[in-house]
């Protein structure tokens, strides 16, 4: 059994990987969270997600690997499927989603931080894409993401020798924004997620749909003429003049939640 444990404060939500002793994922509860993170990204209120796993050792070691010890074509489709899904709803999500890393980040447990927008990593943690050792890829957007963060040659050494990499390094090539003692990645990721709550809400996805643009290809004459729209668009909501005359009259905002994904980038 796979459980998705979650507190929701409102704003911030955290999404505890669960499934002893490893955190592994299988097919039914990527389906979960995909459904999960879908429903909490309805919630207008919900600004932010900090995605963590259970226990001191484990982010999560990725797949469950009993469900492709016979061959089975099918099963491997379901699986790929439901890891593409899941992952993608992450990277989609209107909401900032950031990833405590506490752990070993194993194969799909990489990929899963990896969907995510920020990445804090614990000074312990271990982090690898070893699908190839077993006679499988990388297939939970992976091989795609992994490039565009850290560099073809990274990504290359990662997936095609089977290297691991540490905390430290991790923070040197980019796959991580922070390292944090031993325990400390959730308390560092929820400060964080409280600095996306104080920021314009609709400005915040606004502007991650629009940097997803530079990683998906857009042209960049192309990216830039929506670039000054959605700035633009911006003053057809009530939180641009309270953004501006809050800092004017040195108070804090007082944002208006409303649904931010009614004008697409």
């Amino acid at each position: 059994m796979f459980d998705l444990d979650y507190q929701h404060d409102n704003a911030v939500v955290v999404l505890t990987l669960k499934r002893p002793p490893a955190n592994a994922f299988t097919p039914d509860g990527l389906l979960s969270l995909q459904q999960t993170v879908e429903r909490l990204d309805a919630e207008p209120n919900v600004r932010a997600l900090v995605i963590t796993g259970d226990g001191p050792k484990f982010f999560s070691a990725g797949a469950d690997l009993n469900a492709f010890a016979d061959g089975n074509r099918e099963v491997a489709r379901t699986a790929a499927t439901r890891f593409g899904g899941a992952f993608e709803a992450l990277q989609n999500a209107r909401m900032v989603v950031i990833a405590a890393i506490n752990g070993y980040a194993m194969g799909g447990g990489l990929e899963c931080a990896l969907a995510s927008d920020i990445r804090i990593a614990e000074e312990h943690a271990v982090l690898a894409l070893p699908e190839t050792a077993v006679g499988l890829l990388p297939c939970g957007c992976g091989t795609q993401t992994l490039p565009w963060l850290v560099g073809e040659g990274w990504a290359k050494r990662m997936v095609l020798t089977g290297e691991r990499v540490d905390a430290a390094t991790a923070l040197r090539i980019g796959l991580v924004e922070d390292v944090v003692e031993k325990g400390g990645a959730l308390a560092h990721a929820l400060k964080m997620a409280e600095r996306v709550v104080s920021l314009s809400p609709q400005g915040v996805a606004f502007s991650k749909r629009l940097i997803h643009q530079a990683r998906n290809g857009t042209p960049r004459a192309a990216a830039l003429a929506v670039e000054r729209e959605r700035f633009v668009d911006l003053f057809d909501h009530p939180d641009q003049r309270e953004g501006v005359n809050a800092f004017l009259e040195k108070r804090k905002a007082n944002w208006t939640v409303s649904d931010s994904k009614e004008t697409e980038a």
